[in-house]
């Protein structure tokens, strides 16, 4: 199974194999990474442009490899809901045949000081490297490493969100709740 993730984000990549692996034990996965555009911003604000980034990805995966079996789009975003800002990833996976999974990850609430520098256009791994003093954070554990204090990773999150759903049938009654949720 050949599978095309649109990041070269050493986290976005190994979190798909590792959650490929695990969905599909008994197939050999051959996984590529490929630099594809989102077709949004450089940080979505937004739930819906945020999964619009990562559907966009997954498209442009599948094209830039023609033998692949599945892309995977991987966008984090922010998303403010009363009062309170929040980071959160979607992951699409689509199929060779066009069958498109989507999962969101959970909301981690941001602290202000973050938020300030993100709306002064700063991007939320730069904004933390700065506030925080670390060095990549988005390839690293991610702000959701930092802001938990290690207890989770991105890369943790990411697999725990790509493993969910994926191009399985006997999840698909759960695409109605991806909708309105």
């Amino acid at each position: 199974m050949k599978v095309v993730v649109a990041s070269q984000n050493p986290v976005k990549v190994n979190a798909t194999l590792e959650a490929f692996r695990a969905q599909f034990p008994a197939d050999d996965i051959e996984l590529v990474s490929a630099s594809v555009p989102s077709g949004v911003s450089d940080q979505p604000m937004s739930d819906e442009e945020t999964r619009q980034g990562a559907v966009q990805r997954a498209e442009n995966a599948l094209e830039a490899v023609a033998d692949a079996d599945f892309g995977v789009g991987l966008e984090g975003g922010i998303c403010e809901l009363h009062g309170i800002a929040y980071t959160f990833a979607w992951m699409v996976v689509i199929s060779r045949e066009g069958q498109v999974s989507a999962s969101r990850s959970m909301l981690l609430p941001l602290p202000e000081k973050v938020m300030q520098l993100v709306r002064s256009g700063m991007e939320l791994g730069h904004a933390i490297d700065e506030i925080y003093g670390t060095d990549n954070i988005k390839q690293k554990a991610g702000a959701v490493g930092l802001l938990t204090g290690g207890r989770l990773t991105r890369t943790s999150t990411y697999v725990d969100t790509l493993f969910v759903r994926y191009c399985r049938s006997d999840l698909q009654h759960l695409e109605m709740l991806s909708r309105c949720c």
